[in-house]
């Protein structure tokens, strides 16, 4: 199949890396080795950081800059997504790195920060352009940027340059906590200097879903209720919850997952034409999708929404421990570790078509897709030999195996039965480099393009909607969740929830609306 090169969304083709200066905060920590500093790397064996890039690690650990260095340097050999390490890659990125001993709770080592900044060899081609990257615990990120505009290290006026601000998930646990959060950034650096991370925004599949919505004229005039029957989210993990027990039991699967990757691709399937391809006009329209989901009362999230947590079993020829015995975790946790969610949007387009998000660990399979499953046509010409005609699926992987897999009905030959046949399309058939998420995201927040990440008034809606979620569990008080055994695809009630309309998940056994014959 011969495909053009798609348009990028987010990140400006024409878009120029300015002289920056690069502040990792949270330097020692799995973040910085395993995603943030392959990312830097690969952006500069491509060709797309300029002369005058500096990149600071701050953190508490005592070490000298040459340790700082070698260890970036294993964390290449063990973490990149290209091999071997290309030495004179490596060797020009290398002079330019740097380690700051601080700790994030104390002013004065901010103030030292701002004058290594000023005095580093790079620092007449940088100038002002700082990107602070927040690879911190959560509970941290308030005070960096409050320390950040105590050593005058805000954004603003009076400031000769860019300063921007990287921000990871989780951002907040809840609405308060968010806008609380959104309004001690505000203080420091504006929304338009905020970058809010998902990764999966910087996912190939997740930036191309406009540009194959909008641009096949296929499928542009099908994408609304008249058409579509409902619609399929999955976000699936093999893993279970490891070493994060004392994170994930706080959180769980709807706070982890839900609130951000899920409704990231929830919006971005659901999102009405943007006016252009511009940050604002794309955001807005997300923000539009997120407002018009009602707020969901106690008895509709009771009916629409199952968790549950996974038992013991076995996973991979491994024996695997029930959530609740898993370490760092209550022995009475009604922590979700699946998660299955059912959303209406009440406006023109969407009204009466239901979105099925669903995430969950220790599942049998990884992956993240989204199924959009259109209407059974009528069986009125095969009414003698079949009972039904199966619905067309519209399947978009975004990981792995990133594609786009059509599943139509097709005759069987010298029968008077129909088979559901696929048309398949796979991104690594081509012959092109593919960034890591990370790439791109950093990428585009070095050139200021906001497009990929999350504002403010959307993380805040999507809360909103969570928040009746969590608060209508609290109100059911449950001694425990149901279990699912690992390596299955969840709990039966989420079979149950879609099966009692008639439907099924995309990964389940065709039963009864496939086609069968009388």
């Amino acid at each position: 199949m011969t495909v053009r090169q798609p348009v990028l969304l987010g990140q400006t083709m024409g878009g120029k890396v300015p002289p920056t200066a690069v502040v990792i905060f949270g330097a020692s920590g799995d973040l910085t080795h395993r995603k943030i500093l392959p990312a830097f790397y690969h952006l500069k064996k491509n060709g797309h950081l300029p002369e005058g890039m500096a990149f600071v690690g701050f953190a508490r650990r005592e070490q000298s800059e040459q340790q700082f260095r070698e260890v970036l340097r294993q964390s290449l050999a063990d973490f990149s997504h290209t091999q071997p390490i290309d030495n004179a890659v490596w060797a020009a990125l290398e002079p330019h790195i740097y380690y700051q001993k601080g700790d994030l709770s104390n002013p004065d080592d901010y103030q030292g920060l701002a004058e290594r900044l000023r005095s580093l060899p790079e620092a007449n081609l940088f100038g002002q352009n700082h990107l602070f990257y927040l690879a911190t615990a959560p509970n941290f990120f308030s005070v960096v940027a409050e320390n950040l505009g105590k050593a005058g290290l805000h954004a603003g006026p009076g400031v000769n340059g860019s300063r921007r601000l990287i921000v990871e998930k989780p951002f907040g646990t809840d609405l308060p906590s968010a806008r609380c959060l959104n309004e001690t950034l505000h203080q420091v650096f504006p929304e338009r200097c905020i970058f809010r991370i998902d990764h999966y925004l910087g996912k190939e599949n997740v930036q191309n879903l406009l540009y194959f919505r909008f641009g096949n004229s296929i499928f542009e005039p099908l994408w609304d209720r008249r058409y579509i029957d409902h619609v399929q989210i999955t976000v699936a993990e093999t893993q279970t919850i490891g070493s994060r027990g004392g994170y994930y039991d706080m959180a769980g699967a709807s706070r982890d997952m839900l609130q951000n990757h899920l409704m990231q691709l929830f919006t971005l399937i659901a999102m009405e034409p943007p006016a252009s391809l511009e940050a604002e006009a794309i955001r807005d329209e997300k923000v539009k999708v997120l407002r018009s989901v009602p707020t969901p009362s106690s008895e509709e999230v009771q009916r629409n929404s199952v968790r549950a947590q996974y038992g013991p079993g076995i996973l991979g020829a491994k024996t695997v421990r029930p959530y609740r015995e898993e370490d760092r975790v209550s022995r009475r946790s009604l922590t979700e570790t699946y998660v299955c969610l059912r959303l209406e949007i009440d406006n023109w387009r969407w009204s009466g078509v239901p979105f099925y998000l669903r995430t969950g660990k220790a599942l049998s399979r990884q992956y993240t897709e989204i199924c959009i499953v259109f209407n059974r046509p009528p069986c009125v010409l095969f009414a003698h030999s079949l009972k039904h005609i199966a619905r067309n699926w519209l399947k978009i992987r975004i990981q792995p195996s990133e594609g786009i897999h059509l599943l139509f009905n097709t005759k069987v030959p010298a029968q008077p039965l129909i088979e559901e046949a696929r048309m398949d399309f796979y991104y690594r058939q081509r012959d092109h480099y593919f960034p890591e998420a990370y790439e791109r995201l950093l990428l585009d927040a070095l050139i200021g393009e906001p497009t990929l990440f999350t504002r403010s008034d959307e993380v805040e809606q999507a809360w909103r909607i969570i928040d009746a979620v969590q608060g209508a569990w609290r109100e059911e008080e449950l001694d425990r969740l149901p279990l699912y055994a690992p390596g299955s695809m969840g709990p039966v009630e989420a079979e149950e929830l879609l099966r009692r309309e008639g439907r099924r998940w995309g990964d389940s056994p065709c039963e009864e609306e496939e086609s069968v014959r009388e």
